[in-house]
């Protein structure tokens, strides 16, 4: 007797046409959308760096419209036989001195709340009346004075770490800053240069959000006492403008 063979049906047999016409439909129709959703992705992008270069452009301006204004203030008091006095700065660049030891208790719980815990930290501080009197307090212990643009540049490039969920993160990518100062207007790390070099509005947020610097030694070392004041020889205290010598040798 012959026996009959029995095949067993492929998966391709037991789908009905319609069902294959279906997901096939269906596998373009994504395929469609995930292409039309990185075209968009593509073209948000580029709008956005286009919008941060546009800003960076502004931000050249406004910097070189402030520096010819103080030269014609400075030209037109010389003309007229005065002196030209520029106004108090709002911004100054704090560098911490010394470590814990023999440290009195009011000066250490304000270089806690400065940020300065560690020696040769650094962070910006808007100056006010309140923030005067507490680097009085603590002149001693620390240096500091008003930086120039390209100090605060140079110091968020090379050495600018987020403070997120008390992590140290560094400022590898735009997206980091959007994410959390993009409700601010801040969406880009020259945002966030000019929002600290002119001490904007959202100052606060925009330096909070900045982990305190962590600086080297300086080149050529400190000087011999340098605990002593700046008018004495030594490193302590308010150097003004030579604040930013002293980050070049640091930074």
């Amino acid at each position: 007797m012959s026996t009959a063979k029995t095949t067993v049906p492929s998966k391709q047999d037991v789908l009905l046409p319609e069902t294959l016409l279906k997901k096939r439909k269906s596998d373009a129709k994504s395929r469609e959308e995930k292409a039309a959703a990185a075209v968009e992705k593509r073209k948000a992008n580029w709008q956005k760096r286009a919008k941060i270069f546009k800003r960076a452009e502004q931000y050249t301006r406004e910097y070189k419209n402030q520096e010819r204004e103080q030269i014609r203030l400075r030209r037109a008091a010389k003309a007229s036989g005065d002196f030209y006095v520029e106004a108090q700065p709002k911004l100054v660049f704090v560098i911490r001195l010394r470590g814990i030891c023999n440290i009195a208790p009011k000066p250490r719980k304000i270089l806690q709340l400065l940020r300065l815990l560690q020696i040769n930290n650094g962070v910006f501080l808007r100056l006010t009346k309140a923030t005067a009197q507490m680097l009085q307090l603590v002149q001693p212990y620390v240096t500091y004075g008003p930086p120039n643009l390209k100090s605060v540049r140079e110091l968020i490039y090379k050495r600018g770490y987020a403070k997120i969920d008390r992590q140290r993160i560094p400022l590898s990518d735009n997206s980091i800053i959007e994410k959390h100062l993009g409700q601010y207007g801040i969406i880009s790390i020259e945002d966030l240069v000019h929002e600290i070099y002119t001490v904007g509005p959202n100052f606060k947020q925009a330096n909070s959000f900045l982990w305190s610097f962590k600086l080297p030694n300086p080149n050529g070392g400190w000087a011999n006492r340098k605990l002593t004041p700046v008018v004495q020889g030594g490193d302590a205290g308010d150097r003004e403008d030579a604040i930013n010598k002293l980050i070049r040798r640091m930074n």
